[in-house]
Formats: C-alpha cells, structure tokens, sequence
C-alpha cells in the first residue's frame, strides 16, 4: 500500500508543477491538502510515511479522533477544516486546526472569536465563497463577499488569509476559479482554496495556492 500512496502522490505532485509551470507560477506556491476524511488508518499511515503532512477533514469529531493522538508524533502536521463549521463547534475547533476555511457567517465568526479569546490562539481563516450560489452548500454569496470581508476583519480584528470555493459539480470550474480570484484581488486577499480531484490542475491555472485532494491521492471511497 505505501507504494501505491507514494505513487499517486508523486503524480498528484508532478500534475500541480506542471500546471504551475503552464501558468508562469512556482510549483512551490501551491499547497497540497491531503483529504483525509472517512479514510482508512492504513491508508492515513501510508500517506504520512510518504511524506505528507498537510491534511483536510469535513467533520470536528472526526478529526478530533484521528488526529489528536498523532500531534506528538508529527510536529510539523497542518490540519484544516474544510467542511461546513456549527458554531456549537467553533472552541473545538480552534484548539484542534490550524486552518478554518470555511468562515461564512457573522454567527460563525462571534463564536469563533469568543473561542479564540478563551483558547488564546487564532487559526488561520479562509472565508467560504458560494461562487454557484448554491442553495444546499455553505458559504458567502459573491455579491455580499466584499462587505463580509470587512466586517470580519473590522468587527471581529481577524486577518483572512484567504478565500475558498467548491464549483458545481455540473458546470465548469474554470468560471467559478476566475470569480473567486476577483473576489481575493479586490480584497487584497492573498490565498486561493480551490480545486479537487477532479479539477486541481486547472484551479493552478487560475491561481490556487492550495488545491484539497482526496481520491486522486487515496484512491475511491468505498
């Protein structure tokens, strides 16, 4: 099994560099996120062997239960959330990732502001975009990004360190990319969260700097 992890790693590694060399960019400037959520601990263990150390998961608990007791053992580990946030949730998450990038409601950023006061430490936030304005995902709707932005960095004093998005699935990502670059641009925000396995090269191309992938790394979920 590490060799098949290794394997579709070093492939995933070489596809960003050279979408990131198509684009005139630095392959380095572009973070690979292993999603690791609802992966076997075989398969977890053989990604960490190959050298992986930045992952993404969906759910607090689930996160809580498989990464807490590796912290010790890998200092070097990034975990971010990249799933939808409860407030109900925010303390826990705070003191587990060290990335939250789906902040995108006022709610959201009270509790997670009163949760880092009492943890007295501040993850790094991204803001979640809805770039398709989709009813069933979470996230700002581009038209209100621009004042959300400012509220959270004028009420709450955080720094957004940068934007995500998740495309719909039946349409082109390419739009979606551009829209949230715009979004970014305008707001002197520096970091893209965008692309996943099936469209990581070509959010490159539009100027992630980190792209979260999970099948193409670990094979399907069952």
């Amino acid at each position: 099994m590490f060799q098949e992890i290794q394997a579709a790693r070093a492939d995933v590694l070489a596809r960003i560099a050279a979408a990131a060399k198509g684009a005139g960019r630095d392959p380095a400037s572009v973070e690979l996120v292993a999603v690791s959520k609802v992966q076997p601990e075989e398969r977890i263990e053989a990604m960490l062997a190959a050298g992986q150390r930045v992952y993404g998961e969906n759910r607090v608990q689930e996160a809580e239960a498989r990464w807490a007791g590796r912290r010790a053992a890998y200092p070097d580990l990034e975990l971010r959330l990249i799933g939808p946030l409860q407030s109900n949730k925010a303390k826990e998450a705070v003191e587990l990732f060290d990335v939250i990038e789906t902040l995108d409601r006022e709610k959201l950023a009270g509790a997670l502001a009163d949760a880092c006061a009492k943890a007295g430490r501040v993850p790094r936030l991204y803001v979640q975009v809805n770039t398709g304005e989709e009813e069933q995902k979470a996230g700002v709707a581009p038209l209100d990004a621009d004042a959300f932005i400012a509220k959270v960095r004028g009420e709450f004093r955080f720094v957004v360190e940068g934007l995500m998005c998740i495309p719909p699935a039946d349409e082109p990502a390419g739009p979606h990319f551009a829209l949230l670059a715009k979004i970014a641009k305008r707001n002197g925000v520096a970091m893209l969260s965008m692309g996943m396995s099936a469209d990581y090269e070509t959010a490159v191309m539009f100027g992630a700097t980190s792209v979260r992938v999970g099948s193409a790394l670990f094979g399907a979920r069952g």
